[in-house]
């Protein structure tokens, strides 16, 4: 389902005032509205290959912590990252950020074919294992996701870690200051772009998205809807199966 009225949807992030300011239309993910695209746009893609920001703050996600996570992840058959600070793709398709020894962060993929992060969720609350405890991600953290060659170099304007590709690897995970709000960056590429996701505070969304649009302006950059993201990643064709 896809309109250009997300009040039609079941849940909506705090941005969608400004995305429709924007002439954004939504899709409908999980019962949520997401931007697929902006009217004013004529070839994301292109954009996103540049310099681009998507907002993901309604897609799935999951947050587990507590001593007896990591086993009961690999119960699961989750496949974890080897240490904090990493991440890793499941064989589902979501990604799995190990933010400490004991916490993780699942994030759905860009077409939502996971289920990873509501099998999990669901499961915690049947079984209430030992030393697991759930973490509200969903609710508690916005997240967008930032593309293109120009990207380490706009956000070296706002962070203090060197996120260059050739410093920053590929699934490595920092969690730093950004615009003097604490995030979460995770070097994510989409195929052969590079990319960044980033997930800060919920109290945040409207000043960082702000901060990180301004600092885009020296380098052209522009908003884009998770289509763009999807074409990049080759994740259109998983869509239509």
């Amino acid at each position: 389902m896809t309109s250009t009225t997300p009040t039609l949807f079941t849940r909506r992030g705090q941005l969608y005032r400004r995305h429709c300011s924007a002439n954004a239309s939504f899709e409908e993910v999980a019962g949520a509205a997401v931007v697929c695209r902006y009217a004013e746009t004529d070839d994301e893609a292109r954009l996103a290959k540049h310099l681009a920001i998507a907002d993901l703050s309604t897609l799935p996600r999951a947050g587990l912590k507590g001593a007896g996570a990591p086993g009961w992840l690999e119960a699961q058959g989750v496949q974890l990252p080897n240490r904090a600070n990493q991440s890793r793709r499941n064989a589902d398709g979501s990604l799995i950020a190990r933010l400490s020894s004991t916490e993780f962060l699942i994030l759905a993929d860009l077409v939502t074919k996971a289920t990873l992060t509501s099998i999990l969720q669901e499961r915690l609350s049947l079984e209430a294992p030992q030393g697991v405890y759930s973490l509200p991600r969903g609710d508690s953290h916005c997240w967008f996701a930032i593309t293109g060659a120009s990207a380490a170099s706009m956000l070296a304007k706002l962070c203090g870690v060197d996120l260059r590709t050739h410093k920053f690897g590929e699934r490595e995970i920092a969690q730093t200051s950004l615009a003097r709000s604490n995030a979460i960056i995770v070097r994510n590429d989409f195929a052969t772009t590079p990319g960044f996701l980033v997930l800060s505070d919920v109290s945040v969304t409207e000043y960082l998205w702000d901060s990180l649009l301004d600092a885009m302006l020296e380098f052209d950059g522009q908003p884009v809807g998770i289509a763009a993201l999807r074409v990049l990643e080759g994740a259109e064709q998983r869509l239509q199966q």
